[in-house]
């Protein structure tokens, strides 16, 4: 175990190499648009860079790398959460290097710290968190429940609203026309594919076991995973009518503000499995510019960063995830 001097002079003992790369195991289960895990890490003495790969982004639906960078910050948070988990007191730093743009992160253990009952239940969620794109029950999620999800974006410096009535039908129309938009869009199908393809085994992606029914009124603007594999037999059944949906924003849009809001979404995100709710994302309204425009607060600074539909519903599956030693860069000692 090395031994570092901290700001005060004392002596903080880093913690051991297997510890930090068992945070960095944990924060790959972070989510990602198409699980396309758009991550890397470099390991230090007592830190941990978190950088963006951006080999990985998706050109079609995210030409400017936002979305990348929200699952970049879902895991920076995941890394966090992970070492408070373990003792450590995280100390965060972003965009730590104006040399190197891709460095989104930078997470030094900064002393010792005690482990709260709250630290240790949203740890513990990090391994039962999935994307879940099946029906939900027609029960109200509760209001403290909402709350707790509202309070967890703030805590990162995010704003989380759950939609009214009429904000959430105007939603889910908007997210319908993008994803109309985004099907006639050239290359979509080849990006969906890329990303879907079930013949090749792999640790990423989005493979059939997570899809999900088909939605038998065809209400609910769920990404169409089936689309080009017609082999495949999908259930319809029937989602819920009146669907819980959120909208995650943050002040400004700039790369820091989309780091922040992959933190806010994880956060959200393991609060609301520790809640035992169900979670999906609906991204298509968001990843039209002219469309996102109408869900953004341009007057008061918020820009909408992501749409979540909140409900309860049965286990889903898990996605995927990438050997440790697939993430990991030289740690340059």
């Amino acid at each position: 175990m090395t031994v570092n001097s901290s700001t005060q002079g004392e002596k903080v003992a880093a913690p051991a190499r297997a510890v930090l790369e068992s945070c960095v195991r944990a924060a790959t289960a972070a989510p990602s648009l198409h699980n396309s895990q758009p991550w890397l890490f470099r390991i230090g003495a007592d830190s941990v860079e978190v950088y963006a790969d951006q080999s990985r982004r998706l050109d079609v639906l995210d030409p400017a790398g936002r979305e990348l960078m929200i699952s970049v910050g879902a895991a920076v948070l995941t890394l966090r959460l992970s070492l408070r988990a373990a003792g450590h007191l995280p100390h965060l730093e972003v965009f730590p290097d104006p040399q190197q743009p891709e460095l989104a992160a930078r997470v030094t253990c900064a002393g010792p710290a005690t482990v709260t009952a709250a630290v240790e239940r949203l740890a513990a969620a990090i391994g039962h968190r999935h994307t879940n794109r099946y029906p939900f029950s027609r029960a109200a999620v509760p209001a403290d429940a909402i709350e707790h999800m509202i309070d967890a974006a703030a805590t990162e410096h995010a704003r989380l609203t759950l939609a009214n009535p009429v904000s959430r039908n105007a939603i889910i129309a908007l997210s319908q026309a993008a994803g109309r938009r985004q099907r006639a869009t050239g290359g979509y199908r080849a990006e969906l594919a890329r990303w879907t393809t079930h013949r090749i085994p792999r640790r990423d992606g989005v493979p059939p076991s997570v899809i999900g029914p088909w939605d038998a009124m065809e209400m609910l603007p769920l990404r169409d995973f089936g689309l080009l594999q017609p082999q495949l037999s999908r259930p319809t059944e029937a989602f819920e009518p009146y669907p819980s949906v959120m909208v995650l924003a943050t002040r400004g849009d700039d790369r820091a503000a989309w780091l922040a809001a992959g933190q806010a979404l994880q956060r959200v995100l393991l609060t609301a499995t520790w809640l035992n709710l169900a979670t999906t994302p609906i991204s298509q309204a968001v990843e039209v510019p002219g469309i996102r425009e109408q869900l953004t607060d341009t007057g008061a600074g918020l820009w909408a960063q992501i749409i979540l539909r909140v409900g309860y519903g049965r286990p889903a599956t898990a996605t995927p995830r990438r050997r440790l030693e697939e993430v990991l860069l030289p740690s340059g000692e």
